[in-house]
């Protein structure tokens, strides 16, 4: 980790893609996506059009970008599966009053006559991989977060400020990964179970458009249709024909066959894709939660105040991928992570002036339980714990 000390020593590296100096001038975009009826709209794309720079909407429908002045003119672009892409001026949407974009639905009803077989779809969508992702060697700007639990309470969470260089789905790992700036909260755990690998690493590792969809060991159906951007989509849903609680589902188009997002009932994961300034697919946000059960010793029972012999253990994970850069003369990313190492114990030292200007994304509900739970265990705000247990 010596290289990894010498370079974070100084501060002027954090003006990367999507987040700035505290000297830099910056306009902050936040706002709510919700559709004509008032209901938020989760997990929208939002992106300034032809740049490299964007966010997802928080389950609740919020977002939050970072500008420099130079970017009013460009035009921000909200995309939703489901609805019409919503374009507007950044300079006209800060005149707004009232910071809400309300985008509409576009009604898809694809005729039965001219569509194939379900299993065609997920077949297609893995030939067509090559052509409708990010393929060539590219970084990504991502805050990564994952929050230990036991018997259903947050009791230790950690976060991640990461850059990676990926080749997308057609290769199986991530490529490098390199830890950019941390802080955790106190450690309240009981039961310390440790990942020998940073989480990022299962998230690809249990993406199975890297590992390829075998769409063979599945029995497919049609479940709905929508649309994304203009083009139709196909929903289908496979079921493992071994594992029948297994089932896995895929947004694909029927154009390009793209696939938009999917879901997993394996740790119950979603992952969410968005078009670059190219029109290829890259992934956009990504949350699971990792469950399972332990025995407990008497001892553990009286500390977690439970008379269960086995507790629910869980991790739960969240990603937001903030940028991404295509550009391979400006790509720098340092492998600075050593195997073998839980996230948890990566010795990071703590910047306080980076996180007060960093484009963080809005309180997701995953992220107020976690701190409403880790302040309900002695009365401690997270923010507190990050001053009292980080190094700076």
């Amino acid at each position: 980790m010596k290289s990894y000390l010498k370079k974070t020593m100084t501060f002027a590296f954090v003006c990367g893609l999507n987040f700035l100096c505290a000297q830099t001038k910056t306009i902050a975009i936040e706002g709510t996506i919700t559709d004509e009826t008032g209901y938020s709209i989760p997990y929208a794309a939002i992106t300034i059009q032809n740049k490299s720079m964007g966010t997802s909407s928080t389950d609740e429908g919020t977002f939050y970008l970072a500008v420099s002045p130079a970017n009013l003119t460009d035009t921000l672009s909200v995309s939703s599966i489901g609805f019409k892409t919503f374009k507007i001026k950044l300079q006209d949407f800060l005149k707004q009053d009232k910071k809400t974009i309300v985008i509409k639905e576009d009604v898809t009803e694809l005729n039965d006559v001219e569509l194939k077989k379900a299993i065609e779809y997920p077949k297609l969508a893995k030939k067509a991989l090559k052509q409708t992702t990010v393929r060539a060697t590219h970084q990504l700007n991502v805050l990564y977060r994952r929050a230990s639990v036991e018997n259903n309470v947050s009791r230790f969470f950690v976060e991640h400020y990461m850059k990676i260089t990926d080749n997308g789905p057609s290769g199986a790992k991530l490529r490098r990964v390199e830890l950019v700036e941390g802080r955790k909260s106190a450690d309240y755990r009981f039961i310390k179970n440790k990942q020998w690998h940073h989480a990022i690493h299962y998230m690809a590792d249990q993406n199975i458009l890297r590992q390829r969809i075998a769409e063979k060991k599945y029995t497919w159906t049609k479940v709905g249709d929508s649309s994304y951007d203009g083009e139709d989509i196909i929903i289908v849903e496979g079921q493992s024909e071994k594992d029948k609680w297994l089932r896995i589902k895929l947004y694909i188009g029927m154009d390009t066959y793209g696939i938009y997002r999917f879901e997993s009932t394996l740790n119950d994961a979603v992952y969410i894709y968005k078009k670059a300034p190219d029109g290829k697919l890259y992934l956009s946000y990504h949350k699971r939660e990792m469950k399972h059960y332990k025995n407990i010793s008497p001892q553990q029972q009286m500390l977690l105040k439970t008379t269960k012999k086995k507790i629910p253990l869980a991790y739960r994970h969240e990603l937001f991928v903030l940028g991404i850069e295509t550009d391979r003369s400006k790509i720098d990313v340092t492998d600075n992570i050593k195997e073998g190492t839980d996230l948890g114990d990566i010795a990071v030292p703590y910047r306080p002036e980076f996180w007060n200007n960093f484009s963080l994304p809005p309180d997701t509900e995953f992220f107020k339980k976690i701190k409403k739970d880790l302040k309900s265990i002695y009365g401690v705000p997270l923010e507190t714990q990050y001053n009292l247990v980080n190094k700076k």
